[in-house]
């Protein structure tokens, strides 16, 4: 039975309820936050709770706890359900008025919603376990604040979708100009001739946390050369080497993108170090 966390209490999550009029379920007002943990020690833990705050004050909800009191609840959520390798997942929203209105309603209490699941072990640069993602492409069709990790998903939901539906599991997202924004659920990274590459941060981007560790990691402890630089299609077509990056998912692969082979259709080398440091030092003090 998992154990979730809903405004001031720990409550079995079949019996975590929040009301009908609740923002969050009416118009996706909040922010959300996956933060992954293994045998009880969280990831990023400075890098995700900065995002959220951000993205707090980016839609005007006042933080309901501190870093400290967020923490508190993350560490008993964890051991009640374990301690094992779970996602953490946190969501705050407007809150509840019993008046629809798309403008914010003055004086409302935030919602504060939070359990875990389970995720995977990490696979230590080993490709015969990660997983070999086949990907395709579209055009980025989202709104123009994919920097606010917004609960707000349908676009996201509706791109995963084209990818599901083409046999993946995601997509890779390009703007009008053909620059490669991200995918659906992830940030993306690009190796050509041993040098990495991931998109500059904006508005079309989320600042994804996996992303700015392992740029931190990469950086720190290889001779890599590491860009955040634009990267056309056709760049994105010639790479080495793609791979997707997520808090759930670290560092994972793509083999295949639009029926075609990245690479040899196989795990690159380079992703391979990038994961071992990343095993090597995800635990570090990141901030």
């Amino acid at each position: 039975m998992t154990i979730a966390f809903l405004n001031d209490e720990f409550v079995p999550l079949e019996e975590a309820k929040i009301s009908p009029m609740d923002r969050g379920f009416l118009f996706g007002d909040g922010i959300y936050e996956v933060i992954p943990s293994y045998g009880g020690k969280l990831i990023g833990l400075d890098l995700h709770l900065a995002r959220l705050e951000n993205g707090l004050n980016e839609i005007g909800i006042n933080t309901p706890r501190s870093r400290g009191q967020l923490t508190d609840i993350f560490t008993e959520l964890m051991m009640r359900n374990g301690n094992g390798n779970l996602g953490i997942y946190l969501q705050i929203t407007r809150g509840v008025t019993m008046k629809r209105n798309h403008a914010f309603p003055a004086n409302t209490a935030p919602t504060l919603f939070a359990y875990t699941f389970d995720i995977p072990a990490p696979v230590s640069g080993d490709p015969d376990k990660v997983t070999h993602w086949k990907v395709t492409t579209r055009q980025d069709l989202r709104w123009q604040r994919c920097h606010i990790k917004s609960t707000s998903l349908l676009g996201n939901v509706l791109h995963m979708m084209e990818g599901v539906n083409d046999g993946g599991g995601e997509i890779l997202l390009f703007d009008a100009n053909n620059q490669l924004t991200e995918a659906a659920a992830c940030n993306v990274f690009v190796v050509h001739n041993n040098e990495v590459k991931t998109p500059p941060l904006d508005q079309h981007k989320l600042a994804g946390v996996t992303r700015d560790m392992a740029l931190q990691i990469l950086r720190a402890h290889s001779s890599l050369e590491v860009l955040e630089t634009q990267i056309t299609k056709d760049e994105v077509l010639a790479a080495d080497e793609v791979w997707l990056s997520s808090s759930t998912k670290e560092l994972e692969p793509v083999v295949n993108i639009d029926g075609d082979a990245v690479g040899d259709g196989r795990p690159g080398p380079v992703w391979a170090q990038a994961q071992r440091l990343f095993d090597l030092h995800r635990f570090d003090h990141f901030e």
